[in-house]
């Protein structure tokens, strides 16, 4: 059987009596997502899971050189010494993946009230060169997530995909999801034009996209490993220091674009990269903006650079201990910060978030430590009918 909220220990008692909402959660896609939801003239391509020894549970993805291994996307609670990427069967993965019952049930182990769910499959999916092929997926995924997270609204709050082949077909896009229920829409890394040199994220093409997304209250989200990979030298470990720099990428497309000066209302999440290094971050765009702008050119900015990032740009993390020394200085306002368990994938801390956050959070003042571990997801997400 795969595995259940019985297989681990419980959590230590709740940090906060205020709710506690992971900021990044991730489903596991069974075998049957896009299959049993794709339009048919795609159903022959279609990702496909098979699970069989060596590989065990894996994603065969059409049109992409690799296999996608499941056992890192569903690693929480397994102890350091026994994370693979491959090997893992099925009914080795937390059944909490794809069956929403068990989803409230693994929250409550955690002592959490809810989460902004991501996928896990679907990201990897944004790097498919195929955009066609990406938009049928993504839509095919839509169905599937806005079924899983209908199950417990109160609880799971999705977030859609869009290929974002067009800036028209974008909002479309946007209307179908929030249609569907969902909470919030998560962009890949790079644009479908921008693959063919077409407009990227600070093209003034995709402002009306930007304005679609704030009438119809969802939110936009960065997710790393959904664009242009970044490869480190030396030993593979040091890729995963990589990891962060595709959304700070973003972060400064949007910012030095100008992008927040023309769409004064809105606000994005940088998801899954941490957060401690936000403070030095903000000092090195205002450095390159006063040293730089006039032979490097970007958009000539209405404030500082480091001003657009603390007000529009949220960020999330898991067991980021700088990040909460930071807030505890003063160098990140609170209402910057979104905490994240990031279940159930291998960088969890799942079941055992209220311990982390009982040594991490312990000298935050009572109201801060509300905003990050749940109230600014509240607000964020306008999810205030239901945390009254």
């Amino acid at each position: 059987m795969a595995l259940t909220t019985s297989d681990y220990v419980e959590s230590a008692p709740r940090v906060v009596d205020s709710p506690i909402i992971s900021a990044d959660s991730h489903i596991t896609e069974p075998g049957w997502t896009y299959i049993d939801n794709v339009d048919p003239a795609y159903r022959d391509r279609v990702p496909f899971m098979t699970d069989e020894p060596p590989d065990g549970a894996t994603f065969h993805v059409p049109g992409m050189t690799y296999k996608i291994h499941l056992g890192l996307h569903s690693a929480a609670g397994r102890a350091a010494d026994e994370l693979s990427m491959k090997g893992t069967p099925f009914d080795g993965l937390h059944r909490a993946g794809w069956d929403p019952a068990e989803r409230v049930a693994a929250q409550q182990r955690d002592g959490l009230d809810g989460e902004v769910i991501y996928p896990s499959v679907g990201m990897l999916l944004c790097n498919h060169p195929d955009l066609d092929l990406k938009k049928a997926l993504f839509d095919a995924y839509n169905r599937w997530i806005a079924e899983y997270c209908a199950e417990a609204p109160h609880r799971l709050f999705g977030c859609g995909q869009t290929a974002l082949r067009t800036p028209t077909e974008g909002i479309a896009d946007l209307e179908a999801i929030r249609a569907a229920g969902l909470r919030g829409v998560m962009l890949p890394g790079t644009p479908g034009p921008a693959y063919d040199d077409g407009p990227d994220y600070d093209d003034p093409a995709w402002d009306e996209l930007y304005q679609a997304a704030i009438d119809l209250g969802l939110v936009l989200s960065f997710h790393i490993l959904t664009g242009r990979s970044y490869r480190a030298r030396g030993p593979k470990l040091n890729n995963f220091m990589s990891i962060i720099r595709g959304n700070q990428d973003l972060i400064g497309t949007f910012v030095f674009g100008g992008v927040f000066d023309r769409v004064p209302d809105l606000r994005i999440v940088c998801v899954e990269a941490d957060a401690g290094w936000v403070p030095h971050y903000s000092y090195r765009m205002d450095h390159a903006y006063d040293r730089h702008r006039n032979w490097l050119r970007g958009a000539d900015l209405q404030r500082r650079p480091s001003e657009y990032f603390a007000d529009h740009v949220k960020v999330t993390f898991q067991d980021d201990w700088s990040a909460f020394r930071m807030a505890e200085a003063g160098l990140i306002e609170p209402e910057q910060l979104l905490w994240a368990n990031d279940y159930p994938h291998s960088d969890s801390t799942w079941p055992y978030s209220q311990d982390m956050l009982a040594a991490q959070t312990a000298a935050l003042s009572d109201d801060a430590r509300a905003k990050i571990l749940g109230g600014n997801v509240v607000e964020l997400y306008q999810l205030q009918d239901l945390f009254a």
